[in-house]
């Protein structure tokens, strides 16, 4: 039964109007970061704090507010008539934990957190143009604070860790992730130590000049193609890709390009498209309710990673769009054949970026992420020290020192723009979720990569549709993942699609 906006009277009509006021002011929010990482003047950033923490703060009071409380009360009892994955169970079920995790935590506190992150994004993006971590490490100190007083609301957690993580991995722990990352990465370093002593892969029709405006538009019409729909998203350059929504029908993406690398716009801009594809084909029934949402981080980084890579990065994708690609870069590729492209754009190779690690070493660059953000809020590392920390971390697991901090401890926004913890582990999980997934749907519809080959991607995108993107937040990862396959998430899928493909590209028994 859809969730009703008649009858005003009804404590579901309370409900939803209630709770579509907080996701309205969490828009307009959503608004101005969106413009703060676009458009905005640097003069603009002390009032742009001011705004976001208004803001913040009153979305953050009203859904803490004890009268919500008490009309989620009084539905439990209601809730139970309706099937589990009911739109009204699941609604009273998802907004319930959202307020009781609200409740924790200070109003007050919100606002200073938001407050803080404008000025710590700003220093990131200054500190990037000077190439220096001093200028930043204030910042990153006093959102260690912050991290730390944030966990300091949950003090059941077993490591100040879980419950960021919990945050936007529900369920999961920092045991369990420290498990999960040791059994993926002693599959995983043996696999690189082979193909690193394998014959490298050639690169440089990548390297070339490729105009920008020509890039955008390519991507663009790739990602029109698919199933992105520019009617309800747009399409903007900023310093760190993301994608955000502030309705159902308006899901905007950014994107990032290099004139002598033509993968950074191509695979940032599939990536965030997967994060759009989901968010624009939620159920419009949920809409401006807390379950027009993803319902993890793992399973929206599932959505980016299986466009990205399991389709963006396959042979079949590129036997149909590579004559186009040709012909938007026809100086540049016209002499290259499509078997040239696929190698090149899967070459492994062990890099200081996460973002441009190829997807057999992607995971490592995670888990070192993931190991020192637990180490600095147990306190075992200083922010000072992290650079240091960094640096060896990679020269332990990849073999390779950054050669400046915009390689290293600067490259990624996450820790300057939100809380430090949680804010990596969703990666991998989204690259063990996708293969499982599409595991799946390659056995439920064997048709899919004679369909990519023909730059068809219904049957993939209805599946899709069908499978994860409608539901929004009404499941928990382990709960979707359990429904469409039949058990929990576990990294032989992902291993199997690795050693198939990386041991026919490297001719290597994986």
């Amino acid at each position: 039964m859809p969730i009703s906006f008649s009858d005003s009277g009804s404590l579901y009509s309370q409900l939803i109007t209630r709770l579509r006021d907080v996701r309205d002011i969490q828009s307009a929010a959503a608004v101005l970061q969106w413009d703060r990482a676009t458009y905005m003047p640097l003069g603009g950033a002390t009032a742009r704090g001011r705004q976001l923490a208004t803001l913040r703060q009153v979305a953050h009071e009203k859904l803490c507010d004890p009268v919500l409380g008490e009309i989620l009360e009084q539905l439990d009892g209601e809730a139970q008539q309706y099937p589990y994955e009911s739109d009204e169970a699941s609604l009273i079920r998802v907004a319930r934990r959202d307020y009781e995790q609200a409740r924790r935590v200070p109003a007050e506190f919100m606002a200073r957190l938001s407050h803080h992150q404008t000025e710590s994004y700003l220093a990131w993006a200054e500190a990037r143009e000077a190439g220096g971590f001093e200028r930043v490490c204030p910042y990153l100190e006093k959102t260690l604070d912050l991290s730390r007083e944030w966990a300091s609301f949950f003090p059941e957690c077993d490591r100040p860790a879980d419950s960021l993580i919990a945050l936007s991995d529900e369920g999961m722990t920092s045991r369990v992730l420290e498990e999960l990352f040791s059994q993926l990465r002693g599959e995983l370093v043996p696999i690189v130590e082979a193909i690193a002593a394998a014959p490298p892969i050639e690169t440089k029709l990548l390297q070339q000049e490729f105009p920008e405006t020509a890039q955008l538009n390519f991507c663009a019409k790739l990602m029109e193609r698919i199933g992105y729909d520019f009617s309800r998203g747009r399409q903007d350059a900023t310093l760190h890709p993301f994608t955000t929504s502030f309705s159902i029908n308006d899901v905007r993406i950014t994107t990032r390009t290099d004139l002598h690398n033509l993968t950074e716009s191509l695979f940032c801009s599939l990536h965030e498209m997967g994060h759009a594809l989901y968010e624009q084909n939620i159920d419009l029934a949920l809409e401006a309710t807390p379950l027009a949402d993803g319902t993890s981080s793992g399973i929206h980084e599932s959505q980016s990673r299986l466009w990205e890579n399991l389709v963006g990065r396959s042979r079949a994708f590129w036997e149909c769009f590579y004559p186009r690609l040709q012909g938007f870069f026809l100086r540049q590729l016209g002499q290259s054949s499509v078997c040239d492209f696929y190698r090149a754009i899967n070459r492994v190779a062990c890099t200081p970026i996460r973002t441009a690690a190829d997807e057999v070493t992607y995971n490592l660059h995670v888990m070192i992420r993931f190991e020192l953000e637990v180490a600095m809020l147990e306190g075992k590392l200083a922010v000072e020290d992290l650079p240091e920390a960094w640096n060896s971390c990679y020269e332990r697991d990849l073999g390779i020192t950054p050669a400046n901090a915009n390689e290293g401890v600067l490259q990624d926004v996450h820790w300057y723009a939100k809380l430090i913890g949680g804010q990596f582990q969703g990666y991998t999980l989204g690259n063990l979720i996708a293969s499982q997934l599409f595991e799946t749907a390659l056995k439920q519809h064997p048709e899919i990569p004679v369909d990519l080959e023909r730059g068809n991607f219904s049957t993939l995108l209805t599946w899709l549709q069908r499978n994860v993107y409608r539901h929004g937040r009404k499941f928990t990862a382990d709960e979707l993942v359990d429904r469409i396959t039949g058990m929990p998430i576990h990294i032989d899928p992902f291993l199997r699609y690795i050693r198939s493909k990386y041991g026919d590209l490297y001719h290597l028994d994986l």
